[in-house]
This record gives structure tokens, sequence and C-alpha cells, in this order.
């Protein structure tokens, strides 16, 4: 192996020679996972005392409690406590605390928890909560975000404006209006004025569901001295335990009271971060000191409540010169936030300060509105809010290029943002690789190129769209990492970013390995324990990579300078001449000088007289992005830095239709994304791969649908359909640009939620490019191409 000088001021970022930086390391976890080792929460043995709870739901999506009768429940024979909101009237939340743990005198969705039963086994817990009755009142529900922004629309929250919320959230009291950020740059009048195209027009992008394969599942014990323990299948330990902190306060419970273990997690996607039902395990906990309770959501229940992907109604307005300069854009967003947005309200505030996309647009007028119905709450989901707003935005941008006669790929490079150029809210954009990944792209599907079918009732079409992302998050959100040698050399990592599938163990064990030399596979990353593991904000926003790996290079870098002092001080060589090669101090002034971590990092190095110097070799890393700020004018948007970077990229696909069934067939599909740098090419890869088969599953399959009352009517997979094998495109390119990111390790940035983010544009632009109809409601689904194509619709309608 090469050398790294602990001299280099920019050694964790130093490109050149790397090692273990830029390859396809096998994955540290996957023995654990080929064999069954891996443990996730459900398969945790907690013993006979182990205590199971049930969980009465809602029928209705917006009533009255006029009253609660569990006396049959509370009858039944392995009953110990059936629990009402009168047991628990305390809210909680992330952002904003607008949601109770029980409903209190209001349900505002169907399938909100009303009472919980806890039993000594599951079957009996279940049989009991079907025996408490409740009595409501129905109301009429708001389903419709521009319904329930009318004057005279019914109030779902009439308390808004007395909510708990961080600052940079806006709710407009007596209004439905949960939050409303403005972003302003620029003069639109003007800008409309000098533009020779106007297009105005409406998209709308439904809800989706994650579908992740391992339910949500907590496990939640009180101790004889009431410390409370929770085993939580968790994209956000210490986010947890932070929301039971302060909704328990008023039980006398504190953050140091509170401890959450997560083990391995079998999917996420956004629907296990934050809190949605976990809240509920600790609750009852509380109640039944000394056992252990689970709480184990079925499929329907993770259709119904927890966090669902929020619908969006956007109108976009878009002016251009006959050259194609986008001189102005308006962009109105309409969020279906659903009946409770603590984390929901987020996703449209990241929305509104992005919305441009990824182009340079002078004049500016964004408003995204959070706006409460009596649908299930949405929250997080892959994407963030961006997926939802590039359908409309990269669709409109395509029609715009037929418009002014141009070819959609120029239009999009003519426009593309590049370093320097001036992000919405008034910061320049970071450095990235756009341009190359557009001409790669465009080159991967042989854009402009037409192609046919042998099959005169098959048409062949292309579509090629842009997307961009910045983690949303914080301005104070932060990554620690602490680092520890064995006897053997080899290393434990604890961090407290979740391990989801997507391989983030081994890019932490590669980025400590790449500065130690100490192999991967001689490297365990421990999963979280908020008592041992140190401080990680969530694994959200595809930014552990660049943050927790920018903590575990700081842990490593520390560790080396501690090696290298103790070779100073027990041998005399100068900090500064030393190295490491193979898991071996060198030094350049000395060839024949090596001496092996593993004989000194634990006892240290024995002196002529007998004494050691060193000792055990320990160090800790921390990241925070101290140059963010969420404080700006809540009318413009300007005068903060509310976003780290943003990572870029473009996606393009050829796909047959088939005239008469409207069945899409994706023959191919390429995505380039500018990475910063690969520190796990095969890893990328896999996110590619999967983000784009979960990106083409909402636009071709997906599809939730309610009844009048707001109750779901297909949460299973028999109704709700999913993508399988047979349903990946027949080739799938990958494509990663390295741009490298200033302030990541080694250059890197966050790819996670991006590769999914295009899918559903780009697969509405080669449909109206095969078969001449444009589709501005997603799915698009065979029958609707099919329905589209009898009514003669056309690309402009």
């Amino acid at each position: 192996m090469t050398k790294t000088y602990v001299g280099k001021a920019d050694a964790a970022n130093a490109m050149e020679t790397l090692n273990v930086i830029g390859r396809g390391t096998p994955r540290i976890d996957g023995l654990d996972k080929l064999t069954g080792a891996a443990e996730y929460v459900d398969d945790m043995d907690f013993g006979p005392g182990l205590l199971h709870a049930a969980v009465v739901e809602s029928p209705h999506g917006y009533a009255r409690i006029i009253g609660i009768d569990a006396a049959a429940a509370e009858a039944l024979p392995g009953v110990i406590k059936v629990v009402t909101g009168k047991d628990f009237p305390f809210t909680f939340g992330m952002y904003m605390k607008d949601r109770y743990i029980f409903a209190q005198d209001i349900v505002r969705f169907a399938g909100e928890q009303v009472a919980a039963v806890i039993a000594r086994d599951a079957r009996t817990a279940k049989k009991a909560a079907a025996l408490v009755e409740v009595e409501y009142e129905v109301l009429d529900p708001l389903l419709d975000p521009l319904k329930a922004l009318a004057d005279d629309a019914v109030l779902i929250h009439p308390d808004l404006g007395s909510y708990e919320h961080v600052p940079w959230f806006f709710p407009k009291e007596n209004t439905n209006i949960a939050h409303w950020r403005k972003t302003r740059r620029g003069d639109l009048e003007a800008g409309f004025a000098e533009a020779d195209v106007v297009l105005e027009d409406e998209y709308t992008v439904p809800r989706y569901a994650h579908c992740a394969i391992e339910p949500h599942v907590v496990v939640a014990r009180l101790d004889g001295a009431r410390r409370l323990t929770l085993w939580t299948a968790s994209q956000s330990p210490f986010t947890q335990r932070d929301v039971f902190a302060q909704a328990l306060a008023p039980l006398g419970f504190s953050h140091q009271d509170i401890r959450v273990v997560t083990p391995y997690v079998g999917g996420g996607f956004g629907g296990k971060a934050g809190v949605s039902m976990e809240i509920i395990g600790a609750a009852l906990a509380t109640v039944v000191q000394g056992r252990p309770v689970k709480v184990r959501w079925t499929r329907e229940q993770e259709f119904k409540n927890t966090y669902q992907r929020q619908g969006v109604i956007a109108r976009i307005k878009l002016g251009a010169r006959k050259d194609g300069t986008f001189t102005a854009i308006e962009h109105d967003l309409y969020w279906d936030a659903g009946a409770y947005v603590e984390y929901g309200a987020n996703v449209v505030n990241a929305a509104g300060l992005s919305a441009t996309g990824p182009y340079r647009i002078p004049a500016i007028k964004i408003d995204s509105l959070c706006v409460y119905t009596n649908l299930p709450p949405g929250g997080p989901y892959r994407g963030f809010g961006y997926s939802e707003f590039h359908f409309g935005l990269e669709s409109h941008i395509t029609r715009m290029a037929h418009a002014l006669g141009m070819d959609p790929v120029e239009l999009r490079k003519k426009n593309a943002i590049v370093e320097g150029d001036l992000l919405a809210y008034g910061e320049p954009m970071n450095p990235s690789g756009l341009i190359e990944a557009i001409d790669k792209t465009a080159a991967a599907i042989d854009w402009g190129v037409a192609e046919t079918s042998d099959d005169p009732n098959v048409a062949v079409g292309k579509g090629l769209c842009l997307f961009w992302k910045a983690p949303a998050m914080p301005p104070n959100a932060s990554s620690a990492s602490f680092l520890k040698f064995n006897e053997d050399g080899s290393i434990n990592i604890t961090v407290s970013g979740m391990e989801l599938g997507q391989g983030y163990l081994t890019v932490m064990a590669q980025v400590a390995s790449e500065i130690l030399t100490v192999p991967p596979a001689k490297i365990r990353v421990e999963t979280p324990d908020t008592d041992r593991n140190p401080y990680e904000w969530q694994t959200v926003a595809s930014h552990v990579t660049w943050s927790c790996g920018n903590a575990v290079a700081a842990a490593a870098l520390e560790a080396r300078e501690k090696i290298f002092k103790v070779v100073h001080d027990a041998r005399g060589y100068e900090e500064g001449s030393l190295y490491l090669e193979d898991q071996q101090v060198k030094c350049d002034t000395d060839p024949d000088f090596a001496m092996a971590l593993s004989d000194f990092v634990i006892g240290g190095i024995q002196m002529p007289d007998g004494t050691f110097r060193g000792g055990p070799i320990v160090a800790s890393g921390k990241f925070m992005p101290e140059f963010t700020s969420a404080l700006s004018d809540p009318e413009t948007s300007q005068g903060g830095h509310p976003n780290v970077h943003y990572t870029v990229g473009a996606a393009g696909v050829i796909i047959e239709v088939d005239k008469d069934t409207g069945k899409i067939h994706v023959k191919k599909a390429a995505l380039a994304v500018d990475v910063g740098k690969a520190i796990n090419p095969v890893l990328i890869e896999g996110q590619i791969t999967g983000g784009l088969l979960q990106g083409l599953a909402t636009v071709l399959y997906e599809d939730m649908r309610f009844d009048a009352g707001g109750r779901l009517l297909n949460p299973t997979f028999t109704d709700y359909k999913i993508p399988t094998s047979k349903d990946v495109p027949d080739e799938i390119i990958p494509i990663i640009i390295e741009t490298p990111q200033p302030d990541g390790p080694f250059g890197a940035r966050g790819v996670g939620e991006h590769t999914m983010i295009a899918a559903a544009p780009v697969i509405g632009d080669a449909v109206a490019d095969a078969v001449g109809v444009r589709l501005k409601d997603m799915p698009i689904t065979a029958e609707r191409v099919a329905m589209a194509l009898v009514s003669g619709r056309t690309d402009e309608t």
C-alpha cells in the first residue's frame, strides 16, 4: 500500500494514491445478512415476560370522539391494560408539535390511534382491541388541499397558532396552511415581459407508500430505576430519543432516562425517519413498569399509519427567449400534507427552496404551501419532495423546448446551473459535473437517433431529464464517531448512522481504512445505541456519507496523530517523517524502520529501562457544517444559507409503448450522477439500479386510492402494485461522475435519494415522444395511456 503522510494538510481529501477509496470493497455486513445472522428488532428474544400491544384505530377520516368503552376488552383474560388519549394528553413532533400520542377529542385521519390494549400475547391483544367500543360523531373530511385552502374551509387544526415549531416554519393561523415557504429573487414581471414564449400548466402527483420489507416495530421497557429503553427499527435513534424525552417530560423523563437501541433495519426510504408509531411503545412501557411491551405494525398499518409520501398539485409558469434562455419562473406547489405535518412540513420547506430545478433562472417566485387534509400524515420519502416537483418541472421544460422548436437536451444544457451561479436563495452553486452528466446520458441512449420497432403496433420513445437535490437538514445537524484499536490491530468504530441496505457501514470502514491502512475486513462498524455510540442527527437526506464520513475521517486522523506521537516519544523519529503502510508505521528518514500497529496500539512501546510509552489508541471525530443558516427573510428566503450542497445528474430512457394496451416496456435506462468521489463504485451502481426501479414504480405502477371518507382502499400488496424482478428494464447503464465536493470526505457527496428523482418525468417525456400523449397526472399507467390514445389527446393537452 502507498504512503499516507501526516504532514499533508488535506490528507483526508487527497485524491491521489488512494488504495481503498474508489474500490468495490465487499460489504462488511454481507456475511451477517447472507447467513441470516443479522438481527432485526422483531428477531430479538425478550423472554416469556414480553407483552404485546394492539392499537384501536379510527375508521373515519374526520370525527369527534364521543366516548370510549373498554369494559369488554378489560374483562378478557390475558389483558393487562387498556389506555386511551386521556392517559397520555401529550403532544409530540420533530419540527412542529401538532400531534398527540393518542387522539384526544378529534380523529383527523382513518387509521389514527385512539386507544391501545396491552396483553400477554399478540392474539389476545388483537382480539381485545376489537372489543373496545368507540362512539364517534362523523364529520365531513377535507381530502383536497385546494379545497382546504378555501376561505370557508373547516380548520383541521384550530389551535395551529399555538403549536411549537422550528423558527424556519411559517404557519398561518386560522387557516389550514401549516407552513408557507416563499422564495423570491429578481424582477419577475420584467422576466416574463422579456420572454418570447411563456408556458403555463398544472401537474399532479399523488401519494405513495414506502413499502420497506421490514414493517415498523418497537419494543420498550421501563425498568425498576425508571430507565426507559426502546429497541426500534429506525433511521433516527438520537432524534427519537429527543422526541421521546420532550413528549414524556410531563412524566418526569429526560434525555438521560431514555435509551434507544437500533440493530439492522430492513429498509426505510424515509418511512422510518423521525417518530411515528414508536411513540406508542414508549408511552405504553410507562404503564407496565418492569415488563417489555412490543408494538408491531401489520402491512396494512404500514400503509395507513406511518408517513406517506405527500401528494402535490404544481402550477408552473415558465418564460424563455427565442434562443432558449430562461427568463423567469413562477412555481406554486400545493402539498397534501395530511392530518399532521410534524415532519412533512420540512419536505415542503425543502422543495420551496429548490423548485427551480438545476437551472439558471434570473427571476424566481416559488410558493410551497403545506396544507392540512384528513388523509394520513405525509412525511419524508426518498427524494424528500424533489421527485414530486421534478415531475411537473421537467415535463414543462420539455414542452417549452417543443414550443421553442429546440432540442430538449440542448435547452437543458443551455440553462444548466454551473458552479458559481446563484441559487434561488442567493448563494452560489457548488462544483458539479452536470454538463458531463447530460452528455454521457444522451450518448448512452443515442439521443437524437430515431428508433422504431419491428412491430407496427409498438411505438418507441426516448426521454432525458435532469435532477438535483440538496440534503434537507437543520443548520446544526451533526455527526460524530468513536474509534478504538484492538490488540490485533483491528478497529472498532461506533457511529449512529443507520445501515439501511445502502452500504453505509462499509463506506465508513473504507474511510478509516484509507487513512489508517487497516483493511476494511479488520474494521467493525457498530449499529447505534444512544447510551454508547456518539451522536448522529438522522440517516436521511443522503448526507451520512458526507457528514458522518467526515466525522470518521476526523477520528482516523486523530488516531493516526496519536500513533505517530507514541512512536516519536518512544523512538525519537520526527512525526512529520512517519507514515502508515500495510498496517505498519514507517519512516522516510530510516527505510529499515517498520513497526506493526498490533505491536503497540494497546500495550504501548517498551523503553530500554523496561517502562512503556503509549497505551490504548482511542480517538473521536465530529463534523458540523458551520456555514449553514436557516435564518432568512420569510417573504423571500434571501439572506440565509439553508443547504450545504447539491448533488446533480441526468437520466434517460428508451421505452416501447403498445398502442392498443398502453403498456410501457423500458428497454434501456441510463443515469449519470455526480457523486463527488465514488468511495465504493459498486455500492453506487446498486443505488442507481435500486433508485431507478423505485422511481419507475411510482410512475408506472403504484397508485393509492381513498374513498370519500378518507379511508385507504388498497392497503396491501394485492391491490397496491410494486415492481418485481420481471419489471426491471432490459438494460441499466450506471454512469458515475466525479467532481470533488471541497468539504466532502475524499471529495464525496451523497447519492442515495437522487437516483429515483428523474424517473417519473423521463417516462412522461418518453411516452409523449413515442405516441404524442402528454400525461400531466401521475401515475402513468397502461390504462391511462390507452385511454388518452383513444380520446386523441395530444402532447400539449
